[in-house]
């Protein structure tokens, strides 16, 4: 409990899945709860690579967290980027300046970036896709590259304009390699008059034995299986060496491409440092079995930061159903404390794992029974449409999604940020 004072202060750091998630299972408490995050707008992740790929506008899978929050009072939404946390203290750091917000209760639920182990200076070279950001400026490199070849009369600096490699085989990489070949092949045909665009190279770099290691091995056959339908060059055990800006390397093994993209692995956030608790080598935080962190029954870490196990041993994975499942579970945890009753155990409930390969094409795991091709794909469209904020994404999605499927042509192939220099030709 915390005294005399009639309104206990929960902070919420991030407004992703796990965040929103505690917000709103905080909705009715006698709590005054400050969201804090450093964009105005939730995104849903899962369909980010579709802006990357110009499927879908940055709006179709973006609301403001303002809006969301808009009818529960007990809610104050501050846009603000939290720099450190004081566990003793009880109060978090923003970036506004002598600014210290202090709390009762904390949930730390900041997500994570893309890790180039080691390798920063290949984020300049090779984006990953996290933010909406990262989607716009892949989408615009994917884009101007034709631009490019369009223009040049070399054909060595053609072929390696029109070569994109993706380098990480998880769900992100496996479905960016997927519908390149189609947009180029379909969408953008008859658009050029001096390249061929069927004539598109996409290769698929994975460092493991096979693509989609989270999932079954006969699964992951049918999605190499179905990438190669789609003509992605799909290479296994090809651990990334070097990144320059006309080509990849893979040991000594040079593959010339002007674009590349980033899908190989993810850091949590740097706040998890701040906690001052044991963290994984990725910068997960080890929290407890109540997500609670140890010393500090008050802390809470929720989402992609946080290194949850199963009872089997497995970590819990960093998808959005679980990010929801925690949120809710830390909110109704300092509900528990307020109350002085006991904290519950996190338990996992696995709706299914999904991802989609191509146009009509996807996998699907329930545990006891998976599903592939068509079905899958079509699950896959329903569940991602369902878990959408607001009624009117639903709506743009399900009307791009419908358009494209019958055209196979892409509704928003923006080029934007278009450094003119960039624009030219490179040799």
């Amino acid at each position: 409990m915390t005294g005399n004072r009639a309104r206990p202060r929960v902070v919420i750091i991030g407004g992703g899945f796990g965040g929103l998630a505690a917000a709103k299972a905080l909705r009715k408490s006698p709590l005054d709860v400050t969201l804090i995050d450093r964009t105005n707008h939730h995104l849903f992740q899962p369909l980010l690579y579709q802006v990357a790929t110009a499927a879908l506008a940055p709006s179709d899978i973006t609301a403001p967290i303002r809006w969301i929050l808009r009818r529960q009072r007990n809610v104050k939404v501050l846009l603000a980027e939290v720099t450190a946390i004081d566990v003793e203290m009880k109060r978090v750091t923003i970036d506004i300046p002598n600014t210290d917000i202090p709390y009762d209760y904390l949930i730390v639920a900041s997500g994570s970036r893309h890790a180039y182990f080691g390798h920063s200076a290949w984020e300049a070279l090779a984006p990953g896709l996290k933010e909406i950001e990262d989607a716009a400026e892949i989408r615009r490199r994917f884009l101007l590259a034709f631009e490019r070849a369009e223009k040049s009369t070399d054909a060595a600096e053609r072929a390696a304009l029109m070569t994109f490699v993706i380098v990480g085989g998880g769900p992100t990489g496996v479905e960016l390699s997927g519908a390149f070949p189609t947009i180029a092949s379909r969408a953008l045909y008859s658009d050029f008059r001096n390249i061929d665009t069927r004539k598109t190279r996409v290769i698929l770099l994975e460092g493991g034995p096979r693509v989609l290691p989270s999932f079954p091995e006969k699964l992951s056959r049918v999605a190499h299986r179905n990438l190669e339908e789609l003509g992605v060059e799909v290479r296994t055990n090809s651990i990334v060496t070097g990144i320059e800006a006309d080509a990849v390397y893979v040991g000594e093994a040079r593959i010339p491409a002007c674009t590349v993209f980033w899908a190989a692995g993810n850091a949590a956030s740097p706040l998890g440092r701040s906690l001052n608790v044991p963290l994984d080598s990725a910068g997960r935080v080890l929290v407890k079995e109540d997500l609670s962190i140890p010393g500090h029954p008050e802390v809470f870490v929720a989402g992609d930061l946080a290194l949850v196990t199963r009872e089997d041993g497995r970590p819990v994975p960093g998808v959005c159903p679980a990010a929801n499942q925690e949120g809710a579970t830390a909110a109704r945890n300092i509900l528990q404390l307020e109350k002085g009753r006991p904290t519950s155990k996190f338990r996992y409930r696995n709706k299914g794992d999904l991802a989609t390969i191509g146009r009509s094409r996807a996998i699907a795991d329930f545990g006891k029974f998976t599903v592939t091709g068509r079905i899958a794909w079509l699950l896959w469209l329903f569940v991602h449409i369902m878990y959408l904020v607001g009624f009117r994404n639903r709506v743009s999605v399900f009307v791009e999604w419908a358009y494209s499927y019958i055209t196979y042509q892409h509704g928003t192939r923006l080029i934007t940020n278009v450094d003119r220099r960039e624009s030219q030709t490179s040799r």
